[in-house]
C-alpha cells in the first residue's frame, strides 16, 4: 500500500512552522525535507524517523519498524501529535547534514 497524497500533506501540516518543509517522492513513497534535509521517511502511511542518540529519551515509549524492505529499524512518529513530532524533528533536523549535491 503506497502513501496517499492526503497523508504525505497531513505530515507536513502537523510539522508546519518548523522550518522550510517540502517532500519529494521516491520509489512511490516520500521523503520530508526539513531546511533541506531528509528527516522524515513516509511509507505506507506511516511516518518514520531514524533512531538516533538525541532522541532516544523522547521516543522510548514509541513503536519500532522498517520503513521498507532492508532498512534498518526507525522509530515510527506519533504524527497525530502535532507538538511532539515537532519537538523530535527540530532534535533530528539538528544533526542530520545535507545530502551531498549529485554529481552530472
Amino acid at each position: 500500500m503506497a502513501t496517499s497524497q492526503e497523508f504525505i500533506n497531513y505530515v507536513c501540516d502537523q510539522i508546519s512552522g518548523i522550518g522550510d518543509i517540502r517532500y519529494k517522492k521516491m520509489f512511490g513513497e516520500f521523503m520530508v525535507y526539513v531546511n533541506d534535509k531528509p528527516v522524515i521517511i513516509v511509507c505506507d502511511n506511516t511516518a518514520f524517523v531514524k533512531k538516533l542518540e538525541c532522541i532516544q529519551e523522547e521516543m522510548k515509549d514509541a513503536e519500532v519498524g522498517f520503513p521498507y524492505k532492508g532498512a534498518k529499524e526507525h522509530y515510527v512518529l506519533d504524527i497525530d501529535n502535532s507538538e511532539f513530532c515537532k519537538s523530535v524533528v527540530t532534535e533530528v533536523e539538528k544533526v542530520t547534514p545535507l545530502p551531498k549535491p549529485r554529481k552530472k
